[in-house]
């Protein structure tokens, strides 16, 4: 089809340093215009973002079906990964009364953030052949950064913010994820058309350098364990330093 790359875009290649100049360069930007907008009006546009996001995710699944997959039924992109998370959680927390609110901010500042800088870093599945796919990553990734700014900008001036509503937040997810992981092995039972959402799946080894050597020597619950821990443990050295420079007071 056409609107391809001559050739797959590599890791920290040209397109790569590109793409991530510009997500920090137009994130820098979104601080100073959003730095000084109040909390309904921040709340207003990460809503706003969240429901883009959720647009751009139906013609990601339809593109994907399409020319990625042939017409053919594969749920490797199915958007429930950790990544995903930020577009569902942007898009519902202004109907939701403060301490839920406050849940999902730490969420998006702490979890989302993490995740995606990760992906950001190291996103081989995201260095695609189609254009489109590329870009709709890449801002995707990009939008998250600007969405957990926006977290950390409505916290900076909220009481009482607490890690570990969001870990329940980020388990009550994965165990969602694992859900689809399994029924979809149950229905697809083929590795290269079902989703492994959160890396978690329980019908093979996952792909996540360290964690794959765990789960091939101690067995895959083991490794997922571990995993999940790894990413509270992470999300919440995250937050306690986001913490210290909003100059907030802790609490777990």
């Amino acid at each position: 089809m056409g609107f391809c790359f001559s050739s797959t875009p590599q890791l920290f290649g040209s397109l790569h340093i590109i793409s991530l100049f510009l997500i920090c360069l137009f994130n820098i930007i979104f601080y100073h215009v959003l730095k000084n907008k109040d909390e309904h009006e921040l709340l207003v546009i990460l809503h706003r973002l969240g429901a883009a996001m959720c647009i751009a995710e139906i013609f990601k699944q339809v593109f994907c079906f399409i020319y990625v997959f042939d017409r053919k039924l594969n749920l490797w992109f199915f958007p429930w990964q950790l990544c995903s998370m930020a577009m569902y959680v942007s898009f519902i927390t202004i109907y939701l009364e403060e301490k839920k609110q406050n849940a999902m901010l730490v969420f998006l500042a702490t979890f989302s953030l993490l995740s995606d800088i990760v992906a950001l870093l190291l996103p081989y599945d995201m260095l695609r052949d189609q254009v489109l796919l590329f870009i709709h990553s890449f801002a995707y990734h990009g939008l998250i950064i600007t969405e957990s700014m926006i977290a950390l900008l409505i916290l900076r001036n909220r009481k009482d913010i607490r890690f570990f509503p969001s870990v329940i937040v980020f388990l009550i997810m994965a165990f969602i994820a694992e859900i689809i992981n399994v029924t979809s092995h149950a229905v697809l039972n083929d590795i290269y058309r079902e989703p492994n959402m959160f890396y978690i799946t329980l019908s093979y080894p996952t792909t996540q350098i360290v964690f794959h050597d765990i789960a091939v020597r101690f067995s895959i619950p083991v490794e997922i364990i571990l995993y999940l821990s790894f990413i509270i443990l992470s999300s919440c050295i995250l937050y306690l330093i986001e913490m210290k420079i909003l100059k907030k007071e802790v609490h777990i």
